[in-house]
């Protein structure tokens, strides 16, 4: 199945608009092990060690379909994490940062694509966009 995200170009002129389609993420992350992230990764302080390990260990078996920007992988599984956790909005986003690397993924294939397309980043970045829609 693929939904349809509408993303405007910031214009008036409807040129500049433009509809990207978003496959359904076929992982499943509804019924993933979430204890990893919720044994470390605990309030009120959620320290940074325990979250962004758990994060890493959690997430890293999936870092090439979550930085995948045809599906709708990395918001399914922020959603989750969020939702099974309870966590504040944009927790991992500000905690698991390290000098614009993002996520450390020791396994995950190089990416080829340009410098802004570390799939770290790109995780990390989904995620906090994810926190953010959820905001308004």
């Amino acid at each position: 199945m693929v939904s349809t995200k509408y993303r405007s170009g910031g214009h008036d002129d409807k040129e500049n608009d433009s509809f990207k389609s978003v496959a359904e993420c076929d992982e499943d992350f509804q019924h993933k092990n979430y204890t990893i992230l919720t044994s470390s990764c605990k309030g009120p302080r959620y320290p940074r060690d325990g979250c962004c390990n758990a994060l890493s260990e959690f997430a890293c078996p999936f870092v090439e379909k979550v930085n995948d920007e045809r599906t709708n992988c990395a918001s399914t599984m922020f959603s989750y994490i969020n939702l099974y956790g309870k966590y504040p909005p944009g927790l991992f986003a500000n905690l698991c940062t390290k000098d614009k690397e993002g996520l450390v993924c020791p396994d995950a294939p190089k990416s080829s694509g340009a410098p802004f397309a570390h799939p770290a980043l790109l995780l990390l970045t989904s995620g906090f966009l994810v926190t953010l829609s959820h905001l308004r």
